[in-house]
């Protein structure tokens, strides 16, 4: 790959890792979009997207957790549960026509309702729900996330709104962290394909870095609860439509 392909790719991933670092969101999904478009071969694309994953999730975290956006209650039995739902799912290879239209169907649909209507989950009230229903669904993220070669907070974010599970903002700081430890899970269960990883990858984690601190410091200072699930339903389709593509 060229070096100007590499600085147009770097700026790409850069501005997709701020879009999706104000909610929360790691970005795999576009990035796997972005490189698969860059010309990248397959076998290049999901380790990378998961390294540059963990590293604008954790960033995130780390940022939305010193802000009070965090609820480990919320948080422990998701990720206990899909933390080897993702390292297993992470070895299997599944056809993407099987997948691939489910999954850009149920963002799609939870983009439109936060575009169109986020104001009915901004202000309804929350609980962390019981382990036994968090459990079978983190397995069940988990797997998706391992399976898709992402990290699984683009499903979580909207499930805890929606569900009422937590209020947009703390959702932010979860599917963060959640994002990092599936992303560490998945990574291992592809340990194989370390050594596919591009060359040029310190630029990319560069870009995604520099990205995530503008997207993390707009969403801390300028995003009320509103504001995040419209944020979060651009998001939610972007990665819908890069599903599709």
């Amino acid at each position: 790959m060229g070096e100007s392909m590499i600085l147009y790719l770097a700026l790409a991933i850069a501005s997709a890792a701020a879009l999706y670092s104000s909610v929360g969101h790691g970005g795999a999904s576009a990035y796997i979009a972005l490189m698969a478009l860059a010309g990248l071969a397959p076998d290049d694309v999901r380790p990378a997207a998961l390294v540059l994953n963990i590293v604008v999730a954790g960033l995130g975290a780390f940022r939305f957790i010193r802000a009070g956006r965090f609820d480990w209650r919320v948080f422990w039995p998701f990720a206990i549960a899909a933390i080897p739902a993702a390292f297993l799912a992470g070895r299997i290879d599944v056809p993407e026509h099987i997948y691939r239209p489910l999954l850009a169907f149920a963002l799609a649909a939870a983009a439109l309702r936060y575009l169109v209507w986020p104001q009915i989950d901004a202000v309804k009230p929350s609980a962390p729900p019981s382990p036994l229903v968090a459990l079978p669904v983190g397995a069940a993220l988990g797997a998706l996330a391992g399976l898709t070669g992402i990290g699984g907070g683009v499903y979580l974010s909207p499930l805890l709104v929606f569900a009422g599970w937590a209020d947009p903002q703390r959702a932010t700081g979860i599917a963060a962290c959640f994002i990092v430890v599936n992303s560490l899970a998945g990574l291992a269960g592809r340990a194989s394909l370390f050594a596919t990883l591009p060359s040029f990858l310190p630029w990319l984690v560069g870009a995604a870095s520099i990205g995530a601190l503008i997207g993390t410091t707009w969403s801390l200072r300028g995003l009320n609860q509103a504001g995040v699930l419209r944020v979060l339903g651009l998001v939610l389709g972007i990665a819908a439509a890069a599903l599709i593509a």
